[in-house]
C-alpha cells in the first residue's frame, strides 16, 4: 500500500486526502473553480495547511454533458497551475486530472506533476498507457462508461461491481505486464452510473479489494448526494461527510474531496474507531 512518488513513498495503509483544484469555469461545483494565479496559490496553500496529501489539478470539466475544452487550452491552464504550485510548495504531491496523454506528459515532464489521474482509464486516449509506462509515475485508473457527453444516457450493467472489476482486471494486467507498479483504482462514482449504481458500488466497495490495489473514493458533493437529499451541490457537505465515513469503513485508501479539513476530521474519527484499520480477508 505504498506509492512511489519520485522516490518518496506515500503510505496508503492509512487513509489520505486528495484536494481538488479546478482551473476551469465549467466545474459542476463552483467552490472548486480557481481561475487566477493568486487563487490557485492561495487554495493550494490552504489545502496543504488543512492536511491535503495530494493536490489534484484539472483544466477540463468532466461533469455530465460538459463540452471539453481544446487540448491547447487545457494544457496551458493545467501546466500553468502545476508550475505555480510546484514553485510555491516544493514538496507538495501534485496529480494532474486529465484523459489526454499530451496534457499529462507536459504536466509531468515540464511542469512538475507527480501523478496522472485519468478519468477514462486509458479509454479516451490510446497513448495514455504507453505514456504512463514511459514516465514511470503513479497512475490513477478511473472507470467511466462512455464520455462525459454520453455517460449518463441510460447506463446499464449486468452487475455494476462485477462488470467494473472485470474491466479493471484486464487493464491492470496490461499495465503491470508493461512494468507499471504504482496503480490506484477509482470506481468512478457518477461517471456512467445512475444513483442506484452509485449506492450499490458504495455498499459493495470492499469487493474492489479483489484488485489488491489502493481504492480512491470520489464522492465529494456528487449528484447522488444532493439529488437524494433535495439540496444543491453547495448544500451537500453534510451528505458528503456521511458517505466519506462509509467509504472508509469499506476500505477506501484515498478520499478525493473539495473540502479538505472536513475530510481529515472524518479520517481522524475513523481511525479512533478503527485504529488498526479495516482488513479485508475476503471481498464483501
Amino acid at each position: 500500500m505504498f506509492i512511489n512518488v519520485k522516490g518518496r513513498l506515500l503510505d496508503l495503509s492509512h487513509p489520505r486526502v486528495m484536494g481538488i483544484i479546478n482551473v476551469t469555469e465549467d466545474s459542476f461545483y463552483k467552490g472548486s473553480r480557481f481561475m487566477s494565479d493568486d487563487q490557485v496559490i492561495t487554495v493550494a496553500g490552504e489545502m496543504l495547511d488543512e492536511g491535503a496529501d495530494i493536490l489534484d489539478i484539472g483544466g477540463c470539466s468532466t461533469r455530465p454533458g460538459a463540452v471539453p475544452v481544446s487540448e491547447e487550452e487545457e494544457m496551458k491552464k493545467v501546466c500553468r497551475a502545476v508550475e505555480l504550485v510546484r514553485k510555491e510548495y516544493h514538496d507538495a504531491v501534485i496529480s494532474v486530472d486529465t484523459f489526454r496523454s499530451s496534457v499529462a506528459g507536459a504536466a509531468v515532464r515540464d511542469a512538475g506533476a507527480d501523478i496522472i489521474n485519468d478519468i477514462s482509464g486509458g479509454e479516451m486516449d490510446a497513448d495514455m498507457f504507453p505514456l504512463v509506462t514511459a514516465l514511470n509515475v503513479p497512475y490513477i485508473m478511473m472507470h467511466m462508461r462512455g464520455t462525459p457527453q454520453t455517460m449518463q444516457l441510460n447506463p446499464h450493467y449486468d452487475d455494476v461491481v462485477a462488470d467494473i472489476l472485470m474491466w479493471f482486471g484486464e487493464r491492470i494486467t496490461r499495465l503491470q505486464q508493461a512494468g507499471v507498479k504504482d496503480i490506484m483504482i477509482d470506481p468512478g462514482f457518477g461517471f456512467g452510473k445512475n444513483a442506484e449504481h452509485n449506492f450499490e458500488m458504495l455498499r459493495r466497495l470492499g469487493e474492489f479489494h479483489a484488485a489488491r490495489l489502493p481504492i480512491i473514493a470520489g464522492l465529494s458533493r456528487k449528484s447522488m448526494i444532493w439529488r437524494t437529499l433535495g439540496v444543491t451541490p453547495d448544500e451537500s457537505l453534510t451528505g458528503t461527510v456521511a458517505l466519506h465515513m462509509t467509504a472508509l469503513m469499506k476500505g477506501a485508501s484515498l478520499l478525493r474531496v473539495h473540502d479538505v479539513r472536513e475530510a481529515k476530521e472524518v479520517i481522524t474519527l475513523f481511525e479512533k474507531i478503527y485504529p488498526e484499520g479495516i482488513l479485508f480477508d475476503h471481498y464483501s
